[in-house]
């Protein structure tokens, strides 16, 4: 007897994250009609080459569809005080609609304080303590604030690739606050109606909650913590997580994502590490920012 090796559907976040990007240039393009141009600020403190090439892939992408890219730099050695004068800066600029502060920050900072400062209408991660707290709050209603992007992104490319969430459980792996902690808020709103059983590295029974998933988001960001066996056929399975090691053979760094290879041989629809997820965030975080200046114009 001949095994059949089933071929995952790939959940390609590039073109998916274009295609939002070309909807975003045309409501630019409309706001700009207006005498509005949207504005993404990012503020950077320090230089570490990870975040200025993330800030940069940012700014390069908001500018393509026609948005203002506005760039915040510090020293390493700003203070607690001249942070906190860039926010509010930002806070009060009318040409900015929405902003990040980069993580992470030099270790001599409150980054917390720092986040709580932002102007929750102006909050682009969607992350603000005040804009999670009206995700909590929200089951049923409109939703007119600032929304994750991660978990945004997570379900905006499963229903773009006519993937359904209604009624299907979701197995998070994974408790920080970017996914783990506030995708259950979304995927249990009433318009995507899934059951979201959260799990970590702590969780005894791992195993056994992964193969009664019919999705599984790995935002854990250790090394093929999903195995194979652990996975139902035909889920979905969608890597977030991220562990970086260095090749001995090569000296490079590589990247490595929480489910193991082979279970993409047992999953129906598979969003790989990278090329899915991450284009998503960087989309979302746009819309963001453009859903935040159409609040403004009064045509969201």
């Amino acid at each position: 007897m001949t095994e059949t090796t089933q071929t995952a559907k790939v959940l390609d976040g590039r073109a998916t994250s274009a295609a939002i990007k070309s909807e975003l240039q045309e409501r630019v393009a409309a706001l700009r009609d207006r005498g509005i141009t949207p504005g993404i600020a990012t503020v950077l403190v320090g230089a570490d080459p990870a975040s200025q090439l993330y800030v940069s892939m940012k700014h390069k992408q908001s500018v393509a569809i026609g948005m203002n890219s506005i760039q915040r730099e510090l020293p390493a050695d700003a203070t607690q005080e001249q942070v906190e004068a860039l926010i509010d800066d930002l806070n009060a600029d009318p040409d900015c609609h929405g902003f990040i502060v980069q993580l992470p920050l030099p270790k001599h900072l409150d980054t917390d304080a720092i986040l709580e400062r932002i102007d929750p209408a102006k909050d682009a991660d969607g992350l603000h303590p005040t804009n999670l707290g009206r995700l909590v709050l929200n089951v049923n209603g409109e939703i007119t604030s600032p929304l994750p992007c991660t978990p945004r992104g997570v379900i905006e490319l499963l229903e773009r690739n006519g993937y359904s969430l209604s009624g299907k459980h979701v197995v998070v792996v994974g408790r920080g606050v970017t996914i783990g902690r506030s995708i259950g808020l979304l995927l249990t709103r009433r318009e995507i109606n899934a059951t979201v059983t959260l799990t970590h590295t702590g969780t005894t029974n791992m195993s056994e909650l992964l193969k009664q998933a019919d999705v599984i988001v790995g935002a854990a960001g250790v090394k093929h913590i999903v195995k194979a066996a652990d996975v139902k056929p035909g889920a979905a399975l969608l890597d977030v997580g991220v562990t970086r090691e260095v090749d001995p053979q090569t000296g490079k760094s590589k990247v490595y994502g929480d489910f193991e290879p082979a279970a993409a041989d047992v999953a129906g629809w598979i969003s790989p590490n990278p090329g899915g997820v991450g284009p998503m965030t960087v989309a979302l975080l746009m819309t963001n920012v453009v859903e935040a200046a159409e609040r403004q114009a009064g045509i969201a």
